[in-house]
Formats: structure tokens, sequence, C-alpha cells
């Protein structure tokens, strides 16, 4: 049923063909009775529903997605209670149980200072959403990567800058240990030297696999630091699980039991393992160069081994 909108009796029918005619879906709702007196009857091939059964604003509220309901019924009575003109986006449910991307675009009307009606269109923005959405999606991959080691696919440094300095705060703030681990891929020049880089790359990637897989705790975090350096935060280990995780490490390496002729052996690495609770005279940087030591001490000492801070 189409309620005929409040025009000169004159110029309705020009009115009628001009809005019927767009795909907008023009509205009018009486702000005294909160009931509509028009809905263009577009609003049957978009939604579903006919235009008879659009006769309260509660038809309008409720086939709203429930997510948006609250949002957007507030925002749209205070603006027009201020009588403001305004915009809403939202999805709204269809007769088969779907759901579209709407705008309603909405002009209050006002006699004597009192809100009288309020007219509006509402637009189909379901393909305007789409791109939106996939270009949010886009951007987050793109800041994702940006992260991300293009060839191990572990973190990069950068995020390991991130992470390193959370972490930092969090265990300073929180009085608990944070263990730090920097492994170096032993004799890693001679390996590419005799195999080739492609086959170097395929090590870094296992070696990366097994590194994520030895430390698996929540919050463990597996970056790489530069070449064939590896580095591990481990948020609330103290130097006796910091240590453990490292040998876990090692030990993973040897496991994959990858050749390595130029040394008439395998793969192996050597790591440095540090662990403190932080606090205000502490100096991450400071700390991060004694783990560092501690790995040219493990490489000094024989290669394939553990030392600590």
């Amino acid at each position: 049923m189409s309620l005929p909108i409040a025009e000169p009796a004159p110029n309705s029918d020009v009115y009628r063909t001009l809005l019927e005619s767009t795909k907008a879906i023009p509205w009018r709702i009486d702000w005294k009775t909160m009931r509509f007196t028009y809905v263009g009857p577009q609003i049957e091939a978009l939604l579903g529903w006919t235009q008879g059964s659009w006769a309260t604003v509660e038809d309008w509220a409720t086939r709203m997605h429930p997510d948006d309901r609250e949002r957007v019924v507030n925002f749209c009575v205070a603006q027009s209670q201020a009588g403001t003109d305004h915009e809403a986006d939202y999805r709204a449910l269809t007769a088969d149980g779907g759901y579209v991307w709407i705008r309603d675009v909405v002009h209050v009307v006002r006699k004597d200072g009192e809100v009288e009606a309020l007219i509006g269109f509402m637009f189909d923005i379901s393909a305007r959403k789409a791109t939106e959405e996939q270009l949010l999606k886009l951007q987050q991959e793109l800041e994702a990567l940006s992260y991300k080691d293009g060839l191990t696919g572990v973190a990069n440094r950068r995020m390991f800058d991130t992470v390193f300095e959370l972490e930092w705060a969090k265990a300073r703030q929180n009085r608990q240990p944070l263990s730090v681990i920097l492994a170096d891929v032993d004799h890693f020049k001679e390996y590419n030297d005799h195999y080739g880089h492609l086959a170097g790359d395929d090590s870094l990637k296992l070696v990366a696999q097994a590194l994520g897989s030895a430390a698996a705790r929540a919050r463990d975090f597996v970056a790489r630091f530069g070449g064939e350096e590896f580095v591990i935060i481990l948020p609330e280990a103290d130097a006796t699980a910091g240590r453990m995780i490292a040998e876990r490490c090692r030990q993973a390496i040897a496991d994959l039991a990858i050749p390595h002729a130029a040394i008439d052996g395998q793969l192996s690495i050597s790591l440095g393992v540090g662990t403190l609770i932080p606090n205000a005279e502490d100096d991450p940087r400071r700390f991060l160069d004694q783990v560092d030591n501690a790995l040219y001490a493990a490489k000094d000492n024989g290669r394939d081994r553990v030392e600590s801070v």
C-alpha cells in the first residue's frame, strides 16, 4: 500500500514519477505519530519488504542489523530532535534474511519551530562498502607485510623493536622477568658459498620455523634480527626458563639435520640468552648488547651451544 506524500495536489503525479524513477528510495515519516506516510516502491526491489509493511519507525528499527541498531537509532533520534539534517550508514535486513548496506540521508522538516516530519532517501551503498572493505583488508595486509620478514615469514626487525619496547615496559611495570635470546646460524657464509644463496635462503626458512615451534608459549615472539641472526622475546620467563627454551631452540635446529658439507657436519646455531626484571635504571639497548656478547661467547666457545648473560 502506497500512502500519498504531502505535496500540492496539481504536482503530486509529477513528484511521484520523479521520486519513483530513481534508484534512491524516498520516504516520509510524520514526527508526531512516528508513522511512515510514504515509502517508495523501490524498497521492495531492494529489500524484499512491501511498501505496506513499512508502517512505523519500529519497522525501520527492527529491520536493521542488531550490531548497528542502537547506534543508528540513537543518533538519528538525537539529530532529528535537534532539527539537524543528517546521514546514517547501516545494514538493513532483507526479507530473505540477508543484509544490504544502506545510507539514509535525512532532512528534518520544521513548522513554527517544531519538528513536523522527516523526509529522506535510502541509498544502496553495498558496492561502495565492499570496495571500502577490500581496501581496508589490502591496507591491513600491506601493514602486516611491513612488519614481516619477506624471506622467512617471521617478524622483522621493525616489529621486534615495537614488541620489545612494549614487553620491556610491561615487565618493568609488573616487576616480572623478561628473557631475550639471540641466535646466529653457525658457519653460514661457508654454507652459502658451498650450496648457493637459494639453498641458504631455504635453510633460513627452516631455521625460522623450527625456532617458532621451540618458542611456542602464547606471548613468545620470534623475529629475524638481520642476516642469519634471529631474536626471541620470552615474556615472564626467568633465567631458568630462558636457558631451557634457548637449549630447546638449539636442539630443534640440530634435529633438522641439515647437511653442511663445507664443515663436514650439519647446520647448527649458537645462542646467547639474558634475563632481567627491568627497573628505571636499566637500559634496554645495553641489555641487548649483553645478550649479544653472550652470543659471541657461544661462538668463541665452540658454536652449537648456549651461553647466558
